[in-house]
């Protein structure tokens, strides 16, 4: 497989190497399955471009995460066919897995989490999904496709009904139908901000390995504003270190990706948070071991 041109964060080349990196990070530059705003084939990139100007120490887990290794591998040729798209991130997640690395995805568009959350329930056996996001994106199909970005949780739930949302605050009357019907574990952001949920409960219900699956569109926008479905009344930067730190100390966090971001040149923070972001997540995963 082969190493991205550009490595996240810029650091040296020992620590970007394939076969002795903890991490690996896969930019995925689709937005086949978008409905609104465009752009997110652009976020990878973005993001690796803003990863350079990160401090590589961090203040809170005390310690350097890049120095277990980080390393990009090459964004592949994505066909236009979902279906296929679908196919050819699996292809590339599988083997990472199989290797033990702690993997993350850089959309690019949501629909493509279903790919990476299907290889590790397939190698694992089971597998608890982690939504953090504005939508709850649980309609059967959308605008004609079952692939859809909006319908990211109703394929992901096609293999396993182990999940939890948190942060939506934009569905459908049909999709708060499905939440009743099928009894889904879902904070909406209003819950969150009354503190009128058990986050440690909710968690303690799921099974291990866990995936997180992380739309930018999650965030308030003084925190990210740059992303295809904008909602009003997002999380802040710390509550969502606190929930991250939370899921961490509670479960066994396999893999995770972050989607819809849509970079603007009127908007370099935004990028700049994703980057960060990721990088804390690595972090907090390297800390949990």
């Amino acid at each position: 497989m082969k190493r991205h041109k550009k490595q996240f964060l810029g650091i040296e080349e020992e620590y970007t190497q394939l076969d002795v990196s903890a991490n690996a990070l896969i930019p995925f530059p689709y937005e086949g399955g978008v409905s609104y705003g465009k752009g997110t084939a652009k976020a990878p990139q973005a993001v690796i471009d803003a990863s350079i100007y990160l401090e590589l120490y961090d203040e809170i887990l005390d310690m350097e995460p890049y120095l277990k290794g980080i390393s990009t591998v090459a964004p592949p040729d994505i066909p236009a066919d979902p279906q296929k798209m679908i196919q050819t991130l699996y292809d590339i997640c599988m083997p990472l897995i199989k290797s033990g690395k702690f993997i993350g995805v850089i959309g690019g568009d949501h629909s493509i989490s279903s790919a990476f959350a299907r290889a590790l329930f397939d190698h694992y056996g089971r597998l608890s999904v982690i939504q953090l996001d504005a939508h709850a994106d649980l309609r059967h199909s959308y605008e004609g496709s079952p692939l859809s970005h909006a319908s990211v949780m109703a394929r992901i739930r096609d293999f396993t009904t182990d999940t939890l949302q948190i942060g939506i605050r934009s569905m459908s009357v049909e999709e708060a139908r499905v939440c009743k019907d099928e009894d889904i574990n879902l904070v909406t952001m209003d819950l969150f901000r009354k503190n009128n949920f058990n986050l440690t409960g909710l968690l303690e219900q799921l099974p291990d390995p866990v995936f997180i699956t992380l739309d930018v569109d999650v965030f308030d926008w003084s925190v990210i504003r740059s992303t295809g479905t904008p909602e009003p009344g997002g999380m802040y930067w710390d509550e969502m270190m606190m929930v991250l730190q939370n899921i961490f100390l509670k479960r066994n966090v396999v893999g995770f990706d972050v989607v819809e971001l849509s970079p603007k040149e009127d908007d370099i923070n935004s990028s700049f948070a994703v980057a960060k972001l990721i990088y804390k997540i690595i972090g907090m995963k390297d800390t949990a071991i």
